[in-house]
């Protein structure tokens, strides 16, 4: 079986995208399939490209913009494009832009047949755009995105529950599964974590934007009794880092932290052992289509505290109340920390529970789903 996937990006790093691609491109070779991509050339002097790259197109006035938030788009090269689609069996989509939309009509003229996944909510795309959320242009954006490339596959991965019901309220026709992108399933790093050891190491991953919305724990941090025990680290980079750091400083400077809030950008080793190493995970996000780096963190036996929003499928991952907090509210945020705090033999119980709660979403599953995908459209 020979699998076209067709991704904007493939070799960025800190993308969501580009990370779950690159994790079900080892999954399908080491089943025996054939993978090639086709995406944005690799902007990385001597960095290996993709099999079919794709020249950077620059947007006129959103380029700055779209840069910042480390993204690329490809230039739809229909030659390049042709090329890549006849050779293939199977056309996998990975997002739904003018590539795609171009990829799925090359495939219907050629008999080839497409499945899609979907990645992420226009509302990604409309907050680091400054647009906002749920609004007139996401309901455009879904209306094209739908017709012109999710509505030519025969069938949908819809990595959770909460995508598949926000696909079909929005006029998405095609056959939708509920498949989770999945994680590797493996034992918790070793550690030498203490509930009561000081500081209190809180850990938030993903990229820093609009729509992850770290700063509000930096701002649960005035409402939180142990404030001056708490350290935080940020791992990730992203359009916000500056306004991040300059909020961090501020409650440094002013004595509300007493302990610098760290910041960088680490490898999936490194990020395990952080988590397993942490007191708390936090996932603020508004706009989410699952969050693996949630379960990442889960894995390594780590409490999480997760937003709860209309546009977050994440909070699905909390096993009670405990672990939730109303998405923007700093003061509902630390009422969550203070209480794990108060309570570590909870916090050290419930982090084993967490740690087992992982094993549904098995990445091997889901690989195998994704290739019962590929074989029913092949036909």
């Amino acid at each position: 079986m020979k699998v076209l996937i067709v991704s904007n990006n493939y070799y960025l790093r800190g993308n969501g995208v580009c990370t779950a691609v690159q994790a079900l491109r080892s999954r399908l070779l080491e089943k025996g399939i054939d993978v090639r991509i086709l995406a944005c050339e690799n902007s990385e002097a001597g960095g290996a490209q993709p099999d079919y790259p794709l020249k950077h197109f620059k947007f006129p006035v959103f380029e700055l913009i779209i840069k910042a938030n480390g993204y690329r788009y490809p230039q739809v090269d229909k030659t390049v494009i042709r090329k890549a689609v006849e050779w293939a069996d199977v056309i996998h989509l990975m997002e739904g832009f003018p590539l795609q939309s171009t990829a799925a009509r090359i495939a219907s003229k050629l008999g080839k047949p497409c499945v899609g996944t979907y990645h992420i909510f226009t509302d990604n795309i409309t907050a680091n755009l400054e647009i906002g959320y749920d609004t007139f242009v996401n309901r455009l954006i879904n209306k094209w995105w739908s017709s012109s490339v999710y509505n030519h596959c025969t069938s949908v991965q819809c990595p959770t529950t909460k995508v598949k019901e926000h696909l079909e309220k929005n006029g998405y026709t095609s056959q939708l599964r509920v498949i989770t992108n999945g994680i590797e399933l493996s034992a918790p790093v070793k550690s030498d974590f203490d509930p009561h050891t000081r500081p209190i190491r809180i850990l938030c991953t993903g990229r820093l934007s609009n729509e992850k919305s770290q700063i509000t724990l930096l701002e649960a941090m005035r409402h939180s009794r142990y404030a001056s025990e708490i350290e935080i680290h940020f791992a990730g980079n992203g359009p916000k880092v500056k306004k991040i750091k300059n909020a961090a400083r501020k409650l440094y400077n002013n004595g509300i932290l007493t302990h610098q809030t760290l910041f960088g950008f680490y490898s999936a080793n490194e990020l395990r052992q952080m988590a397993a190493d942490s007191y708390l995970y936090i996932h603020c996000a508004i706009v989410e289509v699952e969050g693996l780096s949630c379960l990442e963190a889960i894995q390594q036996g780590t409490v999480p505290i997760i937003a709860e929003s209309d546009l977050s499928a994440t909070s699905q991952f909390a096993l009670d109340k405990r672990s939730l907090f109303k998405a923007r509210d700093p003061k509902d945020l630390a009422q969550k920390i203070d209480w794990w705090i108060e309570h570590p033999e909870e916090r050290a119980a419930m982090g084993r529970q967490y740690s087992e709660s992982v094993k549904k979403y098995d990445a091997a599953d889901s690989t195998a789903k994704i290739i019962e995908m590929y074989e029913e459209a092949i036909g």
